[in-house]
């Protein structure tokens, strides 16, 4: 029998310990699933069927190795005593992808899942099932998709708007649901029948089932824990917005322990850099971006009045030519350009003036004149980016543009101050 992502059982029996005891051996180049069956099944033996890629990849007729699918990363572990590096999902069977090419002598095989990270996809996973039955049960909300990271996952809510409360409540609940240790049990049962599922599947045929007891029934090929209590504590940590969709990011079991240390590490070294306690740094930052922008504006003002002074003067310095214009040109040697931005304000308010600002890394220019001077800044930079390859414009008042190097900018304010 062909066992798919969502197919019926595979003919197993349970032993003493709770793990599933392998059936005969019999050739088809399909794989058996185990992991369907038994997510805790940590070692097993199989048949290898084929080879490929030099022996780097394998095909074996049964194995406890999960596949990318459904948003789960693959497991990892050892296949014959070689690292497994990836596991793919081919339909009917599944490639094992080693770090080392497998030895051609034998056909029996030993596989070794990676099960800190087996049991960490389960909680992660089954925690999803959770949360996402929890949103629609408080709010009415569907996950329209789920990607399951490395760090954190995160699912997508069929809503625009998320609020903190509405985060803080299903936090709540999530993790009251799972100190209730409510049982996570598997089924086959078919589409045609099938009933009261959180979301309903388009696959035909026998449907795997995975339901948390009072809450939620879904069609899923993924491993999971047998019980609420073994996803750990759940943690909900920020919402985003995502076009029409709230993303919200959540972490399960070590991984939501991991973080809220790291979260308290953190707060504790920024409350020591301030010599205050941790509940005091939100009104401290507040007074803090207070008075940052007091002495911003202040900064600005003090800025405004020194470039008007230099204006005054670099505008006294300066000889008016044949059209009686006074041309003030300022050179830096590197940007940004917005350092010159003011002393270009307060040029082109003066009578009959020009500011030419050059930087000379990146090759930028700025242009300014005074309503009087009759000059448009817009056009003459222009004019005079255009031989050169430049790029860039502006209104008649104060024009920026750029040039590819150093030459291209001599020549662009040559034309300038000739114009």
């Amino acid at each position: 029998m062909a066992v798919r992502r969502y197919g019926g059982k595979i003919p197993t029996t349970v032993t003493g310990d709770g793990h599933t005891a392998l059936p005969p051996y019999r050739h088809t180049a399909m794989t058996q699933r185990l992991y369907y069956t038994d997510s805790y099944l940590r070692e097993f033996d199989a048949n290898v069927i084929e080879r490929a890629d030099g022996g780097r990849t394998v095909f074996l007729d049964r194995t406890a190795f999960y596949p990318t699918s459904g948003g789960q990363p693959n497991d990892l572990g050892r296949l014959g005593g070689e690292p497994v590096i990836d596991v793919i999902d081919q339909g009917e069977r599944i490639a094992h992808r080693l770090a080392e090419p497998l030895p051609t002598a034998g056909d029996q095989i030993k596989g070794e899942i990676d099960w800190n990270r087996r049991f960490d996809h389960m909680q992660q996973h089954t925690g999803q099932h959770l949360l996402s039955a929890v949103i629609t049960e408080l709010f009415g909300c569907q996950t329209i998709s789920v990607h399951f990271g490395e760090i954190s996952s995160t699912l997508d809510l069929d809503t625009g708007a998320f609020s903190p409360d509405q985060l803080v409540a299903a936090e709540e609940r999530a993790n009251q649901i799972a100190v209730e240790d409510r049982p996570v049990e598997v089924t086959s049962e078919s589409a045609e029948s099938v009933s009261g599922l959180r979301k309903p599947s388009e696959r035909q045929g026998t449907l795997r089932i995975v339901s948390i007891e009072h809450l939620d029934r879904s069609a899923c090929g993924g491993t999971h824990v047998r019980r609420t209590g073994e996803i750990g504590p759940i943690l909900l940590r920020k919402v985003e917005r995502v076009k029409q969709s709230a993303r919200l990011e959540f972490l399960c079991g070590g991984r939501a322990v991991r973080q809220a240390r790291a979260d308290a590490d953190l707060l504790a070294r920024l409350a020591g850099g301030f010599s205050a306690a941790a509940d005091e740094l939100p009104g401290l930052i507040e007074r803090l971006r207070a008075d940052l922008k007091d002495e911003a504006h202040a900064r600005r003002a003090l800025e405004t009045q020194l470039a008007a002074l230099q204006a005054a003067e670099l505008h006294r310095a300066a000889v008016p030519d044949e059209r009686g214009v006074r041309v003030v040109v300022v050179r830096q040697s590197e940007g940004p350009v917005e350092r010159l931005r003011a002393l270009a304000q307060a040029t082109a308010s003066l009578p009959r003036a020009l500011f030419l600002g050059v930087v000379s890394q990146p090759p930028t220019l700025l242009v300014a004149a005074s309503e009087d001077s009759g000059i448009d800044a817009g056009r003459l930079l222009k004019a005079g980016l255009e031989p050169a390859g430049g790029r860039g414009g502006g209104s008649p008042r104060m024009a920026q543009g750029s040039v590819p190097d150093g030459a291209a900018l001599d020549g662009v304010v040559a034309a300038i101050m000739s114009g």
